[in-house]
């Protein structure tokens, strides 16, 4: 057994605190690693607080992870000990079905799909898994990722959720030199978003609610940046961008966003909402409009980003935090404060030792692997 601390809840009212817990020993094509960095996505905070209402309890967040190699199964090839390796948003999958042969884990079609780096299956199971607020990772080497050398740790993480999951649909819907891309939420993701899609030859519209950002954006690569607060201002864009990635994860009205696309023009939703948007149809049918989903990226689109990145001078801005910060730092990712990405440094968890922790019982890294969670003391 590989004994664990991390940052975790037990319930959607609680604040984060430090636990301890088991994480199942690696097999013969595992990897385990001790964790350096871990960044923190919205994400992690509904889950956490239960904003989906599809917690598994009890809840240990992180899908940004960076950590060095400790050891290796026997049938493990292209890692060895002391390498950095990254793990991002999935951690197994059945590997069998359509869409894993495609290479689209994300897409898994088993019975519960794949394996989420923490919540368990993503369709419910009762399976828990405990993400990168942790001390020790453990992964197959199929879903293990190597960073570029020009890519430090620290940066890395953000990479592996914010920039697959805007790379993925700019890629899938064809992103060229001429197209006019808009990203909608200018934060973790949408400021990978802007980098990207630049890099990808388009020109770039932020459209944002937080109009002080705009230095930062048109910095980042962004041609023109709209305050979706000024009616004036999203009118003169209307008809003007063939795609829009959308980030934002609160409960909105898609229909002025919609008015920015051209005819046959596509929005691209990516972040999560918590309820069903509003919107009015002739707002598609009169222009022929579409719109889409996307989820994270598969574990090829994630390396292709990587390099991307590495290749492009592609960073995300991030700001490194210690672990009694975090309830702090998740308040002020909610208030829209973070510049763009609060990195978690895992060297400040109290050590596996610490008698005074909670035990969070025992998780496996392996698809139903583990029905539900096993509670059990440590000693």
């Amino acid at each position: 057994m590989i004994k664990s601390v991390g940052l975790g809840v037990r319930n959607g009212k609680a604040d984060m605190k430090a636990v301890k817990f088991i994480r199942h020993e690696a097999g013969a094509e595992d990897v385990e690693l001790e964790m350096l960095f871990c960044g923190i996505c919205h994400s992690d905070i509904h889950q956490a607080h239960d904003d989906w209402g599809n917690t598994v309890w009890p809840c240990v967040p992180g899908h940004e992870l960076v950590g060095r190699v400790s050891k290796i199964g026997a049938k493990v090839k292209n890692f060895k000990i002391g390498d950095i390796a990254a793990v991002g948003c999935m951690i197994d999958s059945c590997g069998k079905c359509p869409s894993c042969l495609n290479g689209e884990e994300q897409f898994c079609e088993s019975e519960t799909s794949c394996l989420l780096t923490y919540n368990g299956s993503k369709i419910p199971s009762g399976q828990n898994s405990f993400g990168g607020y942790s001390s020790k990772a453990v992964v197959r080497e199929s879903f293990l990722l190597s960073i570029p050398e020009e890519i430090s740790p620290e940066e890395a993480g953000p990479i592996l959720c914010a920039g697959v999951t805007t790379y993925s649909p700019l890629k899938h819907w064809g992103v060229e030199k001429g197209s006019k891309v808009g990203i909608v939420g200018f934060g973790g993701l949408g400021h990978m978003g802007v980098q990207i899609a630049k890099a990808m030859g388009a020109e770039v519209t932020v459209i944002t609610t937080s109009p002080e950002k705009t230095e930062d954006a048109l910095s980042m690569g962004a041609s023109k940046v709209i305050d979706s607060n000024d009616k004036k201002k999203m009118q003169e864009g209307a008809a003007s961008l063939h795609l829009i990635i959308n980030t934002i994860p609160y409960p909105y009205s898609l229909d002025p966003y919609m008015e920015l696309l051209k005819r046959d023009g596509t929005m691209v939703i990516v972040g999560i909402m918590m309820e069903e948007p509003k919107w009015d149809p002739t707002k598609f049918i009169m222009q022929r409009r579409s719109l889409a989903g996307s989820l994270i990226g598969s574990i090829p689109e994630t390396k292709e980003v990587l390099e991307f990145c590495a290749a492009n001078n592609i960073r995300p801005r991030v700001e490194v935090i210690a672990a009694k910060d975090i309830n702090s730092v998740f308040e002020k990712v909610i208030q829209k404060k973070a510049r763009y990405r609060y990195v978690l440094d895992l060297s400040t968890l109290p050590k596996e030792d610490d008698k005074n922790l909670e035990s969070f019982g025992e998780v496996t890294h392996r698809l139903n692997g583990m029905a539900g969670q096993k509670e059990i003391q440590l000693q």
